[in-house]
């Protein structure tokens, strides 16, 4: 009796203990699978911060480069079109200077006569700026007595303030040579040459990493010399020969 209830005491031990153990596996497993799933799943949100982050970086830095560029873009377009705008201006002024009276006493009638000399020219008007008119009127009607008696007007017009223009009376033929349209055919050629001239002076202009290499070549340089210098031994000074000394005389 006393070695039966010792075998079922002991076995239950065992079953006991073996079923302890298989649960404890158990659990132990079920605790590295999930710690496993935690550290994937940690890695991949990790992974993910990392890419959104580099994302917006590359983002960030590419929107400041195109920033850079625009600002750049536009002070180089504002600097050209002031140039330009100041070019034309002196244009203009030096365009009306040159168109006084003086010219356009031998240039309108030469003009006129020229214009005439076509068979399909009639019903001719000459438009001068009030002041040139008054001043001028004179010496045109003598220069285009001829044109002035087969029709030829010569009218005042506000709209021109130095200058002239030719054509025919109802306005569907004429030639424009007010001081703004002459400026302005100067400027059609000045402002693509004033662009052309300013890019080739960019170009000439040295980036500054090349001017950050001319400095550090010159402070190598600088510091060649130094060490140079330095590791030149020193001439030693000539050894004074002793003095002559005098026997004394007996």
């Amino acid at each position: 009796m006393d070695v039966q209830l010792q075998e079922l005491i002991d076995r239950i031990k065992k079953d006991g203990v073996a079923s302890a153990e298989t649960s404890a596996q158990k659990i132990i497993a079920d605790a590295e699978k999930k710690a496993a799933s935690i550290i994937s799943e940690a890695q991949e949100k990790a992974d993910g911060i990392i890419k959104n982050a580099r994302a917006e970086t590359a983002r960030m830095e590419k929107a400041s480069e195109d920033a850079i560029t625009q600002a750049g873009r536009n002070l180089i377009i504002s600097f050209r079109d002031g140039i330009t705008k100041e070019l034309s201006a002196i244009v203009t002024e030096k365009t009306e200077k040159a168109l006084d009276k003086d010219v356009l006493k031998k240039l309108v009638p030469e003009t006129v006569k020229a214009w005439a000399a076509n068979p399909d020219a009639s019903d001719l008007a000459v438009l001068l700026s009030p002041k040139d008119l008054k001043a001028l009127e004179s010496d045109l009607k003598t220069a285009l007595k001829a044109q002035i008696s087969k029709g030829l007007v010569l009218k005042a017009d506000s709209s021109v303030s130095s200058g002239f223009r030719i054509g025919s009376k109802d306005g569907s033929a004429f030639y424009d040579f007010s001081a703004e349209e002459v400026a302005g055919l100067f400027s059609a050629y000045l402002n693509p040459r004033t662009t052309e001239l300013m890019k080739r002076a960019a170009g000439g202009v040295p980036s500054e990493s090349a001017d950050s290499g001319a400095e550090e070549k010159a402070e190598k340089n600088t510091g060649k010399k130094s060490a140079a210098a330095e590791e030149k031994p020193a001439r030693k000074a000539p050894a004074k020969k002793p003095a002559a000394t005098k026997k004394a005389k007996k």
